[in-house]
């Protein structure tokens, strides 16, 4: 006995985008992007024992025009990023990232001007996936959140509302710690906790001023006759 036995005269209520966001998530295409040993365990993914074809992502695209996910699966070097951005570029929109393994997401071990330290500088990323190389269930475990971010994604208004909520909130978050020499920290002022915060833009920089503007204001008024000593 299916769902539908239990609703009155089989009528499902829903939205468009959840529809949308379904219909979404169960058509992903990967555009594979191979560079070094992640891509052994990427296509062991594909494999009969972890089967991405449960999914629907079987079909590995060697053309960027039939592909909406990119997984971008190795270190990135100096010379290949302009070929990963063109092929980005080529991709259908609405399209996702996942930087597989640490030389794709920081430049793990290779610290050095040949590679690009994490290919965020190159193109948006969705999901970062950690480990050297990640074995394939973390890959799938990948892909699982990135289905449920697709479920979830906002359309027109409502998107664009979302994504303005979350440049606001990264806006209001302050940094833990700063490093010495830090563009917001002046060569005079120590580093570390405490230090001042780097320059924020928007709403976020206009409630801060503000709170201070009324702490100094605060300080500056006289006290009471009748409280000073």
């Amino acid at each position: 006995m299916g769902l539908e036995e239990k609703l009155p005269s089989g009528i499902l209520l829903t939205t468009v985008e959840k529809v949308a966001g379904y219909a979404r998530k169960s058509s992903v295409w990967p555009a594979t992007f191979g560079l070094a040993c992640c891509a052994m365990e990427l296509i062991s993914t594909g494999g009969p024992r972890h089967d991405l074809a449960r999914f629907g992502m079987e079909r590995a695209s060697n053309t960027p025009r039939q592909a909406d996910l990119m997984i971008v699966a190795g270190r990135v070097s100096q010379k290949m990023a302009p070929v990963l951005r063109q092929i980005y570029d080529q991709m259908a929109d609405p399209k996702w990232v996942i930087s597989m393994g640490v030389c794709a997401s920081s430049g793990g071990m290779f610290n050095n001007y040949a590679i690009v330290q994490g290919v965020d500088h190159v193109v948006p990323v969705d999901i970062y996936l950690p480990g050297c190389p990640p074995r394939p269930e973390m890959l799938l475990d990948a892909i699982v959140k990135l289905h449920d971010k697709i479920q979830n994604m906002k359309l027109g208004a409502n998107r664009r509302a979302e994504i303005e909520e979350l440049e606001q909130a990264r806006l209001r978050r302050l940094p833990l710690a700063q490093a010495p020499g830090h563009p917001g920290v002046g060569g005079s002022q120590p580093g570390g906790i405490g230090a001042p915060a780097p320059a924020l833009r928007g709403h976020a920089a206009a409630e801060r001023d503000r709170a201070a503007a009324e702490r100094d204001r605060a300080a500056a008024e006289p006290d009471e006759p009748g409280e000073q000593s």
